[in-house]
């Protein structure tokens, strides 16, 4: 799936016109890891009852519409390859960027499992 087809598929939502805003967040690959090695791939794994779960929970916020993820779990990952979408829609700004901010730390603390892939000499 792509980003702009989890937007397309948000305007479809029966309430999508108590929407101001629609945010989204775009996760890809980065080259190096957060300790610096050079990084040539990646994988995700998913719990996705936890993520169900999540998503429930934050579509109960006051003011959001709708919340939508897709999570490239079923390959091994390239350098700038996307590994998540995620795409919230609400009322007002300030609730949507908080949203999508407690979404995507709760997936990433929760919910996924990345295994980061290594240049030979990062791996010695």
């Amino acid at each position: 799936m792509k980003l702009e087809q989890l937007i397309d598929k948000i305007k479809q939502h029966p309430d999508y016109h108590q929407s101001g805003m629609i945010l989204a967040h775009n996760g890809v690959v980065r080259q190096t890891s957060r300790d610096g090695r050079s990084v040539t791939g990646l994988r995700v794994a998913v719990d996705r009852k936890k993520l169900g779960d999540i998503i429930a929970r934050q579509k109960e916020t006051p003011g959001i519409v709708e919340i939508l993820v897709e999570i490239f779990d079923d390959r091994d990952l390239a350098v700038g390859d996307d590994v998540m979408f995620l795409v919230v829609a609400g009322d007002i700004r300030e609730t949507v960027i908080a949203t999508l901010k407690e979404t995507v730390d709760e997936i990433k603390g929760t919910v996924t499992q990345k295994t980061e892939f290594y240049t030979d000499e990062d791996n010695l």
